[in-house]
């Protein structure tokens, strides 16, 4: 199988990342009043709680600017593209699946505009593992 991922896909697949870093701060305090929540923890907690959303936030933006500057290092096949591609493509298929798993139990606001946020979002975070398993199997190859 001769499978060759366009670098426009790439770089299309890096800004939607970077959007998501950008919007996720909206998310948090508007869709899900996150930071309200996140007082009725002890204060240690709510530090690790704010850590690690600023670890997703940063990562998601890092994930994107990789893509958008390095598209040609990410599919030219050495150890290193092997690895990062493999990362992303994993750290995107686990949000799929935690999404599908685990949010479905919760209640996000019930407004059209969110509503239609939550698909909209649901397709980027699956169009990023797709992107990055692909390219994943294309530097296997």
């Amino acid at each position: 199988m001769n499978l060759t991922i366009p670098n426009w896909l790439i770089i299309l697949g890096g800004a939607g990342q970077i959007f998501t870093a950008i919007i996720y701060p909206y998310i948090r305090h508007v869709v899900f009043d996150w930071y309200n929540d996140i007082l009725k923890l002890k204060p240690l907690n709510q530090e690790i709680a704010k850590t690690y959303g600023r670890y997703i936030q940063g990562l998601n933006f890092s994930f994107g600017l990789i893509a958008i500057l390095l598209p040609d290092d990410l599919k030219n096949q050495t150890g290193l593209a092997v690895a990062l591609t493999g990362l992303i493509a994993a750290y995107w298929t686990g949000k799929v699946v935690t999404q599908f798993a685990y949010y479905p139990m919760y209640q996000i606001p019930r407004k059209a505009i969110f509503k239609m946020g939550e698909v909209l979002m649901n397709i980027l975070f699956i169009s990023f593992a797709v992107i990055f398993i692909l390219l994943f199997i294309q530097n296997l190859s």
